[in-house]
């Protein structure tokens, strides 16, 4: 049924997730601790999550990585917001001290 505005009133606006996705190999266990540990923090912020991490299992294909973790968000912007915010921003060197990494964006 239509409202007087136009709207149908069954439809539901459904935000969409995106998922940060991170393959990694670690390079200093000590430093990727400290990055992990101050990681949750500038998430939280974002309203982001961690799913999982953990070791890789090739199926196909080749990666030069080790490891995947995979972060979601309730949205792309709240995934580019997290990514950019001066919190996330001050952990970057750390993160490249502690790991050889990709971040990837899915999401629209």
């Amino acid at each position: 049924m239509r409202q007087p505005n136009g709207q149908h009133t069954n439809c539901r606006r459904f935000k969409i997730p995106a998922y940060v996705t991170v393959n990694f190999t670690p390079t200093d266990k000590e430093k990727l601790q400290q990055y992990a540990a101050s990681l949750t923090a500038t998430l939280a912020k974002h309203s982001g999550e961690f799913l999982v991490k953990g070791m890789l299992e090739k199926l196909s294909g080749d990666t030069d990585y080790e490891m995947q973790g995979i972060l979601a968000f309730p949205t792309r912007e709240q995934a580019i917001g997290w990514y950019y915010s001066p919190d996330y921003q001050a952990l970057i060197s750390l993160c490249d001290a502690g790991m050889l990494s990709q971040f990837q964006l899915i999401g629209t």
